[in-house]
């Protein structure tokens, strides 16, 4: 009788991009919901920005309490994705794993940046500064810049003599 092969044990690796990936589902559960919630919040126009003066208060409400949820979703999940993406930077991985890593961080963040976005085109024609708001999105387009630069690396953007 034969012994049968014992199944391989996962790599540090394996086990960092699996749970990624499980991560990754999760936090895309939470943003799809999320743009769902909001996108029913501004069913009552089609044409952005709008003039919050001819909507209903209590729709305005609404729209008001889903902005502000979209928010401070961006923010969480930026400051997130941040520390996220020094950490499989500071991991001890092979440079072509740190890159799936990044890739796959990189997908998430296109599909978050399309529904974060809406912050910026489903508004009132008039809305107040948001400097945290305004903040949050420059780190974000920094975390995402950096992430790509990772993936095509240094080497990529010297010219080659």
């Amino acid at each position: 009788m034969e012994n049968p092969t014992p199944a391989a044990t996962p790599s540090a690796f394996d086990k960092a991009r699996n749970g990624l990936w499980a991560s990754l589902q999760k936090h895309l559960e939470t943003v799809y919901a999320a743009e769902k919630d909001f996108r029913a919040a501004t069913a009552f126009t089609t044409s952005f920005p709008f003039s919050a003066a001819q909507v209903e208060p209590e729709i305005l409400a609404d729209y008001q309490q889903q902005r502000l949820y979209l928010r401070d979703l961006f923010i969480d999940e930026t400051n997130q994705l941040d520390s996220l993406v020094k950490a499989v930077r500071t991991k001890s991985y092979q440079e072509d794993e740190k890159k799936l890593l990044l890739l796959m961080i990189l997908g998430y963040i296109d599909i978050a940046d399309s529904i974060f976005s809406l912050l910026d085109t489903h508004r009132p024609s008039k809305l107040e500064k948001d400097e945290e708001l305004e903040e949050t999105t420059a780190k974000f387009g920094r975390v995402k810049s950096f992430v790509r630069l990772n993936i095509k690396g240094i080497s990529g953007l010297l010219p080659k003599l």
